[in-house]
Order: C-alpha cells, then structure tokens, then sequence
C-alpha cells in the first residue's frame, strides 16, 4: 500500500510538513485549502466570497491534478470562522460543484490557519 503524494503549482504549496494531496487505496484525501494565492503565497484579505471562491478554485486544482473531477468526491468538510456565513459559502460551494453532491459536513472553529474565514478538505474516489 504505497502511498502516492499529489502536487500541482496551480494550489498553494504546502506551507508545513504535509502534501497537497495523498492517494491511497484508490482515495484521494486532500489537505485543507485556505484562501492562499497560489501564484504569491498570500492570504487573501477578501471576504468570505472572495475567499471561498479561491478555496474552491485551490480545492479543484489538487483534485485535477490526482486526476479526478468533483464528480469523484465522496466527502467534504467545510471549516467556518463564522457559521453566519454559512449561506455564502453554501452559494458559492455549490456552484464549484456543478451536479456532484458529496457528503459533507460544516463545522465552526475558533481560528484557521493565517486567520482564513473557510477551509475544505475533500475525500476523492480515484478511478485509475
């Protein structure tokens, strides 16, 4: 049971000792995505819009590159500073995922990583 590590340049680089995505017995698990720019490694100071826009656009760069689309996705979990924005990221995660319906669960924290406003992570099925 090797385990495969996912990279792309497209979604932040790690930022501490862990892989943008692993893959494992035919599942992706990716590690959550902040609102970093991938292109600068900076934290957008935008809203909970325009951060989980940039969650979901790093989100789909780590599925693509292990080779999946959000119709694979078996699970999802959204991370909310704030669970009073849960509508927005709702509208806004919902169009990323076009017809796929993951399970997911929403889950408020205290803090997220550089004071983000929403994280995901996704669990993938890899049909390879």
């Amino acid at each position: 049971m090797a385990l495969q590590h996912v990279h792309t340049d497209t979604a932040p680089a790690a930022i501490g000792p862990y892989s943008q995505g692993v893959i494992v017995n035919g599942m992706l698990f990716t590690a959550g995505q902040i609102a970093l720019d991938p292109a600068t490694g900076q934290m957008s100071t935008g809203d909970v819009r325009e951060q989980t826009e940039l969650v979901m656009r790093n989100l789909t760069a780590v599925i693509t590159a292990a080779g999946a689309t959000w119709g694979d996705v078996a699970k999802t979990t959204v991370y909310l500073h704030d669970m009073a924005a849960f509508p927005i990221v709702n509208e806004v995660y919902g169009r990323w995922l076009g017809d796929a319906r993951p399970a997911r669960s929403t889950i408020q924290v205290s803090a997220l990583p550089r004071g983000g406003l929403v994280e995901i992570d996704a669990i993938v099925a890899i049909n390879r």
